[in-house]
């Protein structure tokens, strides 16, 4: 294990699986000789199949694992995994056979518990076969093959039945299908009209922003006029203010010509 974990983590986990599911099976086929009931033999043998599957599948990860890696390893080590590959398998096929064995012994034994009712049955076919004339044997025969026909017309219309309900969930599958390819398709133009939309906003916003910026910046240069044109006309003799463009200078006093004189 601790060298395989060295060349591969995946491989030394799947060899641990193995080895749990090798030592499962050497358990469960001791366990098995010591019962006694057909059904619990019958059953516990299952396991122990679902256990031989379960063990073949991890056995052809672990090939495919060994594969993969084969082109960078050396050939120490490519003949060593194949080695311990062969080693799992060998144990496997053990227990293949081991359970082929038991699984003949279990049917034996059922073929023993009905062999008693079924010979007595038979007997009593023959001991009424030879009571019918020939003609109740041909009427016996032709029921039975009228029987015959009537269960293989009943299993074909089964069949029909079964094709029609398949047809029909696959009808309604490929509806469904289409239906949500279009619904996906609803959500990606949705999702592009948000999209777009969100930007709008974000623009929309700016230019709001820029508009607020002008109309503050032009309410500042009319205050500004306001106060000017407010002083000058307080004060028009101040020459630290300049006139105004386009205002004309506040009217100078006149004198009148009598006053001068």
């Amino acid at each position: 294990m601790d060298s395989l974990a060295s060349i591969s983590e995946e491989l030394a986990d799947i060899e641990g699986q193995i080895n749990d599911i090798l030592r499962a099976l050497s358990n469960g086929f001791q366990k098995l000789e010591k019962i006694k009931d057909t059904n619990r033999r019958s059953r516990q043998l299952e396991e122990l199949t679902d256990k031989m599957r379960e063990c073949k599948r991890l056995i052809k990860d672990f090939d495919r694992e060994v594969k993969d890696l084969e082109g960078g390893n050396d050939s120490n080590t490519n003949k060593m995994l194949s080695e311990r590959k062969q080693a799992m398998i060998k144990e496997l096929n053990s227990y293949v056979a081991l359970k082929k064995q038991h699984a003949s012994t279990l049917d034996n034994k059922r073929i023993d518990l009905f062999d008693g009712p079924g010979e007595n049955y038979g007997e009593e076919n023959v001991l009424l076969a030879s009571n019918m004339t020939n003609q109740q044997l041909v009427d016996r025969g032709n029921k039975m093959m009228d029987e015959t026909d009537e269960a293989i017309e009943r299993s074909k219309k089964v069949v029909q039945e079964t094709v029609n309900v398949g047809t029909e969930t696959a009808a309604a599958l490929k509806a469904q299908t289409e239906q949500m390819s279009r619904i996906v398709n609803e959500l990606d133009s949705i999702h592009f009209s948000l999209k777009k939309a969100s930007k709008l906003v974000k623009e929309l916003g700016r230019q709001i922003a820029t508009d607020k910026c002008i109309m503050a910046l032009l309410f500042i240069i009319v205050l500004g006029v306001i106060a000017i044109i407010i002083v000058k006309l307080v004060n028009p003799n101040n020459k630290d203010i300049q006139d105004i463009p386009g205002l004309a200078p506040p009217a100078q006093s006149r004198k009148l010509l009598w006053n001068s004189g």
